[in-house]
């Protein structure tokens, strides 16, 4: 830092502000102001409280001339938080998206249980009334041809209501599961937007704090200066550098309140942002179980299938071999036949 000869003419470059406003940074400038006014003029002549009067003037423009790169300096340092949060709010975008491309095998696959099983209850329904008109059609046959006309009108009328009955149960298990998929989806959205929610509101507080306790040294700060101005004008030097004593100490009082403050806010932010890493942390870790589950699965079915099963029966004969190993598991059995993740 330069040293000043002139306070009304203090200039404080950009690249000086990190050193300059941290704690005890004004510390020169605030010796050096003291300095410049450490005089106590003649009250009694004009001369002498016209000497007072541009000795406050002074101080009031080196005030100013330090005072506003320090506002610049905060602004700057506000603008260069915003690509952070914008970045923590892609990332935690990101991770709900990977989260429901993870879910939707799984969804998929549960629909198309439920459409096998609807299936399988249509075709059982179905050879049940095809056995029952083939009975009817050979009692039909020994009647007349009017009953053969009859009989071949209800079997293809039968075939054509099975056909749209099995459509309708694809199509109602489909829409199913498009719903529930969606509303998952959306209660996972809406748990993110009120976490969000929740840490904005906490920065806001923090932050409004802070300025509160700027503004109410500020005007302890002022309120000094004009005691200190009143009192200055009826003591004597003695009296003088008391004053300038209890101005130093009400500032310093108001910067440490003011770090006080900054300091659990910034807390806050820490515990909001390691929990936002803790939650993430482990959902990625339960994304990559599932993964690795899948995988050994699709391994496992590959294997039955390279060995000549059915990919469907392979698919099925490891469904079951999971579904028996967590059964044993719960009750401290080993399954005799089991798969390792």
């Amino acid at each position: 830092m330069s040293e000043v000869t002139d306070l009304t003419v203090i200039e404080i470059k950009p690249e000086q502000a990190p050193v300059l406003y941290a704690p005890n940074g004004l510390d020169a400038f605030l010796e050096q102001i003291k300095q410049e006014v450490n005089e106590v003029p003649d009250l009694s002549t004009a001369k002498g409280r016209a000497r007072v009067a541009s000795l406050a003037a002074q101080v009031s423009r080196s005030k100013t001339a330090i005072e506003k790169p320090g506002r610049e300096y905060l602004k700057r340092l506000k603008e260069a938080v915003k690509p952070a949060e914008a970045e923590i709010k892609r990332f935690v975008d990101a991770c709900d998206e990977l989260r429901d491309l993870t879910r939707r095998p799984l969804t998929e696959w549960e629909a198309e249980q439920e459409r096998i099983k609807q299936e399988e209850e249509a075709k059982r329904k179905a050879e049940e009334e095809r056995k029952q008109f083939e009975a009817d059609h050979e009692i039909a046959l020994l009647l007349n041809d009017k009953f053969d006309r009859d009989a071949a009108e209800a079997k293809a009328e039968a075939e054509r209501q099975r056909i749209a009955h099995e459509e309708e149960l694809k199509r109602q298990a489909a829409e199913q599961a498009k719903r529930e998929a969606a509303e998952a989806a959306q209660r996972e959205i809406d748990a993110a937007a009120a976490r969000e929610r929740e840490a904005l509101l906490a920065k806001e507080r923090a932050e409004r704090e802070a300025k509160e306790a700027a503004e109410l040294a500020e005007r302890n700060r002022i309120a000094a200066e004009q005691q200190a101005e009143a009192d200055r004008k009826a003591a004597s030097e003695k009296a003088e550098r008391d004053k300038q004593e209890a101005i130093a100490e009400e500032k310093r009082k108001a910067q440490a309140e003011a770090d006080r403050i900054k300091r659990e806010a910034d807390e806050k932010e820490r515990v909001r942002l390691a929990e936002e890493k803790r939650i993430a942390d482990e959902a990625s870790k339960r994304a990559a179980d599932k993964a690795h589950q899948a995988e050994v699965n699709n391994a496992a079915i590959a294997v039955l299938t390279a060995a000549g099963i059915d990919p469907e029966c392979a698919k099925s004969c490891v469904i079951a071999i999971i579904k028996n190993q967590a059964a044993l598991s719960a009750t401290g059995e080993r399954p005799a036949l089991q798969i390792n993740y």
